[in-house]
């Protein structure tokens, strides 16, 4: 289920064409961040043995180790070391993908997640075992079902891999990590449903409910908690054995929003995003960087008058959630949505705004325009920003309308221009840094470098 259609371009070039783009300067963001971890294996033998993990099982145990749908940091290392650990501990581990109603909600779909996400059978050490049946382990006190993976159920043991972080729609004690992985992606899209069945006004109290009834009922042993610095690099990481988690969680989750990027700007008149995807947030974009949220229960980060998205993520597969929180894209991500991925993220969610398809226009050079003609920046230079997405915020382009903020900001510095945007000839954004010059963005979107 792919979008098919085509944009007349006539009327639009007429009135767009002569909306002036604003130069550009290339900023570098030297904020303070944590120092990443060196070696992930040893980060990782060093937190089961302090969790005392030997205790936790038996030799010849099957153990199901949880993984989601998150673009965390290093994330096949991360569960190389896991896996390895496990084994050196005697026991017989096997990989469940562990994220509700993400791809497509299908077995096959969630694998192919893993698989863009660098998490192989090859690559970690153990198999994949991808279906989506749940069992019912018990209610919530409301009554709420809590449904776990069969798979994980008739296994020895129960482990997962969660980063922890505030979630883009609501706020509580236990946002993005380790209950909401037990809650929802241990739950599959059965148990996601059950947990946004009430909306997200209620998820702040829905997530530990669940949380708290799989912990008792279920053979979870631990969950590795993962933090990440401002530059999308795992910096610590815990081992939480299951009987501490709802204790520990909050504490965690505060140093990890300390640790989050920002866009260093109050107020922008239009932010352009060259890409989204699930490999990057829940949302496509993370609302906690861009101020955009789905639901009225989070709020956060800068005021955005309008929103641009050129692109859609290879490693998102499709899935365009997150979209809808844009005023304007391109016909090229919109050619990408796999509408069969995107909506049923929607669907159990019970927020369909994200899967929205903002305007859609035929090249990147028009979409900047439509931005800048209706962001209202009248008699004055817009403000407008840059970024190729919401987990890369170490360097971005920022408008001339922009520079007198980074003068007075400490940690910015100017790397590069001001230099007028470049586009080709059909319109699309050509990158104007030195590293990749003359390079159409959706040909260099993937890169790590610009």
């Amino acid at each position: 289920m792919r979008i098919t259609f085509e944009v007349p371009e006539t009327i639009l070039h007429q009135l767009l064409d002569p909306v002036p783009i604003p130069q550009v300067a290339r900023v570098r963001n030297d904020a303070p961040v944590p120092s990443p971890i060196e070696d992930i294996s040893a980060a990782v033998h060093e937190q089961m043995q302090l969790a005392d993990a030997q205790h936790m099982f038996q030799a010849g145990q099957r153990i199901a180790v949880g993984v989601g749908s998150r673009g965390i940091g290093r994330l096949p290392e991360i569960v190389a070391a896991l896996i390895r650990e496990l084994r050196a501990l005697g026991t017989d581990p096997f990989i469940i993908p562990t994220m509700g109603s993400h791809g497509g909600a299908t077995a096959e779909g969630q694998r192919d997640v893993l698989t863009h996400l660098g998490v192989t059978p090859e690559s970690i050490g153990a198999p994949i075992e991808s279906q989506m049946e749940t069992v019912e382990i018990g209610r919530a006190a409301d009554g709420t079902a809590v449904r776990l993976d069969r798979l994980a159920l008739a296994a020895d043991g129960i482990v997962f891999v969660a980063r922890v972080k505030p979630h883009t729609a609501f706020r509580g004690m236990y946002e993005s990590g380790l209950a909401k992985m037990i809650a929802i992606g241990l739950g599959k899209q059965a148990g996601a449903a059950a947990c946004h069945a009430r909306g997200f006004g209620e998820m702040a109290r829905m997530v530990p409910a669940l949380a708290e009834v799989a912990l008792a009922r279920a053979p979870i042993r631990f969950g590795l908690a993962v933090l990440e610095n401002a530059h999308d690099q795992p910096y610590k990481l815990f081992v939480v054995p299951a009987n501490q988690i709802m204790e520990r969680e909050p504490e965690l989750l505060e140093e990890a929003r300390l640790a989050m990027p920002h866009i260093p700007f109050s107020s922008l008149d239009v932010l352009v995003i060259d890409e989204i995807g699930k490999n990057i947030s829940g949302d496509g974009a993370d609302p906690n960087i861009t101020g955009r949220y789905p639901t009225p229960f989070a709020s956060g980060g800068p005021e955005v008058n309008k929103q641009v998205v050129l692109d859609l993520s290879d490693s998102s597969d499709g899935n365009a959630n997150g979209v809808g929180t844009a005023d304007f894209t391109t016909i090229r991500l919109a050619h990408k949505m796999d509408l069969g991925r995107t909506y049923p993220n929607a669907l159990t969610s019970t927020v369909p705004g994200p899967v929205a398809l903002p305007m859609v226009l035929p090249s990147d050079r028009l979409a900047f325009a439509a931005a800048l003609l209706t962001c209202n920046a009248v008699d004055r230079e817009p403000r407008l920003m840059r970024i190729k997405n919401t987990l890369q915020l170490d360097e971005f382009w920022v408008s001339t309308g922009l520079l007198g903020d980074v003068s007075q900001n400490p940690t910015l510095h100017i790397i590069e221009g001001p230099c007028p945007l470049q586009f080709d000839q059909e319109g699309n954004l050509v990158d104007v840094c030195s590293e990749t010059k003359g390079t159409p963005i959706a040909a260099s979107m993937n890169k790590d470098a610009w």
